[in-house]
């Protein structure tokens, strides 16, 4: 795939008509999209489970609420740290993926990272497509693809992350940010 197709560092928002429970209302934000397939996490779904209680060391680091998110249905007992880091150069431990966000080497001492992170959020488990699903989805109108902003990973509020991402598009789409959670309740 060329670079000019890849959406990786896009997010995916789920439309009203998706009806796979793990993504109602869900906000992606795509890590890796090639030829291969894609991989993502949710980044608006906490836990109830806290940093400190899976990933004692980083849990100083981890951006507000401090919870650890559910980054999609697989893997979930594996952890993937995204990071926030400004400027041009990013330290050891951490890959750049699109813009200032990138992967955080969980294996890497947080006192090596901890002065460089903008912010940090853990993710358990992540959102994968094979080759093709991807495409397959987006052409069947199951999600949005929008550009993302260093922010939307580390939102202090990610329950309302989907129509915040909404409602900052243009036209047709940022009136979707107000489709009601049941719209049979109308």
């Amino acid at each position: 795939m060329t670079e000019v197709s890849s959406l990786t560092g896009r997010l995916l928002v789920a439309t009203p008509a998706l009806a796979d429970p793990n993504f109602d209302r869900a906000v992606v934000l795509l890590l890796d999209h090639d030829d291969e397939g894609s991989l993502g996490v949710v980044l608006n779904r906490p836990t109830p489970v806290t940093v400190g209680d899976i990933l004692a060391p980083w849990a100083g680091l981890a951006g507000e609420p401090g919870v650890v998110f559910q980054g999609g249905p697989v893997s979930l007992d594996a952890a993937l740290g995204i990071a926030v880091i400004p400027g041009d150069e990013g330290p050891l431990g951490w890959r750049r993926v699109y813009g200032a966000i990138g992967l955080v080497d969980l294996e890497t001492p947080p006192e090596l990272l901890g002065p460089a992170l903008g912010s940090l959020r853990i993710f358990a488990g992540y959102a994968g497509w094979g080759p093709g699903q991807m495409e397959s989805e987006l052409g069947a109108g199951a999600w949005y693809v929008v550009e993302s902003e260093p922010g939307d990973v580390s939102s202090p509020q990610p329950e309302t992350l989907w129509r915040q991402v909404l409602r900052r598009q243009r036209g047709d789409l940022a009136m979707i940010a107000t489709y009601p959670d049941d719209p049979s309740l109308n």
